[in-house]
């Protein structure tokens, strides 16, 4: 109905330049075409669901849940736990945020844990962050504790416990050579 013609280039680039690859955590423009070798492939969260929005005239009280996307630019007073979070510049929360994904470019207050989280240079951001990767950009505001999480961390491994009837001891060294001479310990069972 409101179609306008695109001209075929524009001062800043020609008609034969290569196509810009998108940005990987956004979908390709051309979803028909093959991807080219050199753009990386979108992030299959965004490719995969529809980002659900909360506008900036909503304000939302309760804790919102889901593994979707999801974009505020309007106010909850809450948890938010989604797969993809998107705080935009009119967006606040108050209350613990965790995301797979977190884009901060508005306000949160809370507790924030992701694998990758990221403050934007509109960003204001008080309580702690725990993520895998963080970027903060210049001119975010953060207060609080940044905590690093790793992948794959192995769980610790607990020493076995001692039976209560064995009781070991260590004789002290006594001489300035002792450090050479092989310890010996000495098992006592009661």
């Amino acid at each position: 109905m409101f179609n306008k013609a695109k001209p075929a280039a524009t001062p800043d680039r020609p008609s034969n330049a290569p196509p810009i690859p998108p940005l990987p955590d956004l979908p390709s423009p051309s979803a028909g075409r093959a991807p080219s070798p050199a753009a990386p492939a979108p992030s299959p969260i965004a490719s995969s669901r529809g980002l659900s929005t909360l506008s900036s005239d909503l304000q939302f009280d309760g804790n919102v849940s889901g593994a979707g996307d999801l974009q505020v630019d309007g106010a909850i007073k809450g948890d938010v736990r989604v797969g993809r979070l998107i705080v935009g510049e009119t967006g606040a929360i108050e209350g613990a945020v965790t995301a797979e994904y977190l884009e901060v470019r508005g306000r949160v207050v809370g507790a924030v844990a992701g694998k990758q989280v990221k403050l934007v240079s509109t960003a204001y951001v008080d309580g702690d962050i725990t993520a895998e990767q963080l970027s903060i950009d210049i001119g975010a505001y953060f207060q609080g504790r940044v905590l690093q999480s790793r992948r794959d961390t192995p769980a610790p491994v607990a020493s076995a416990p001692r039976p209560a009837s064995v009781e070991t001891a260590t004789p002290a060294p006594t001489t300035a050579n002792a450090a050479a001479a092989p310890q010996t310990i000495e098992m006592k069972t009661l």
